[in-house]
C-alpha cells in the first residue's frame, strides 16, 4: 500500500525533482524513527502515508500563491490529501489521520501523537539538510521540539552534533 502511494505522489509531482527528492527524504527518516520507536502497524501505515504526502499542495500554493508558504501548504493540503488517498485501500479513519498530519506539519505545538511527532521531526531534518539551517538552529530545535530518542540520534549523526 505504502509503495502505491509512494508512486502516485512521485508522478503527481510531475517530474519536479526537488519535491520528489523531499518526499523521499522525509518518508525514509519518518519510516525509520518510526521503525527505531517501535510503533504498531497502524501507526507506521499513517506516518509513512503522511510523510509521502505531507507537502502535497506545494505545486498548487505555487501556481495560486506564488510560494509554498507553510499556512498555505497546510490549508491546501489537508484538503487535497483525502481525494489522493481515495482507493488506495485506506480507512476512512486512517485518511482522516494522514489529512490531519497534514494539515498541522509545520505546528510545532499541540503535537498529539507519535505520528505527528515523528513526521515534524523527519520534515525537520529533511529542510535542515536542504536549506543549511544554522547549527544554533538545529541544536535548538532538536532541545525545544524533538521527543523521540532516535530522531535525536538521527539529527546528531546527520549534522555531526
Amino acid at each position: 500500500m505504502v509503495s502505491q502511494i509512494m508512486e502516485k505522489m512521485i508522478t503527481f509531482s510531475n517530474g519536479y525533482i526537488h519535491d520528489i527528492d523531499h518526499l523521499i527524504r522525509v518518508w525514509t527518516y519518518s519510516k525509520t524513527i518510526g521503525e527505531l520507536e517501535g510503533l504498531d502497524a497502524q501507526t507506521q501505515i499513517i506516518l509513512e502515508a503522511a510523510a509521502i504526502t505531507h507537502d502535497i499542495a506545494c505545486p498548487l500554493c505555487r501556481e495560486k500563491y506564488g510560494n509554498t508558504n507553510g499556512k498555505y501548504q497546510e490549508q491546501e493540503g489537508e484538503v487535497m490529501v483525502r481525494n489522493f488517498l481515495a482507493y488506495t485501500g485506506l480507512s476512512e479513519e486512517q485518511i482522516n489521520r494522514v489529512a490531519y498530519l497534514v494539515g498541522h506539519h509545520h505546528i510545532f505545538i499541540g503535537i498529539d501523537g507519535i505520528d505527528y511527532q515523528i513526521l515534524v521531526e523527519a520534515d525537520y531534518i529533511a529542510n535542515a539538510t536542504e536549506n543549511g539551517y544554522s547549527q544554533q538552529n538545529i541544536e535548538t530545535f532538536m532541545q525545544k521540539i524533538m521527543k523521540t530518542e532516535s530522531g535525536k540520534r538521527i539529527l546528531r549523526s546527520v549534522f555531526m552534533l
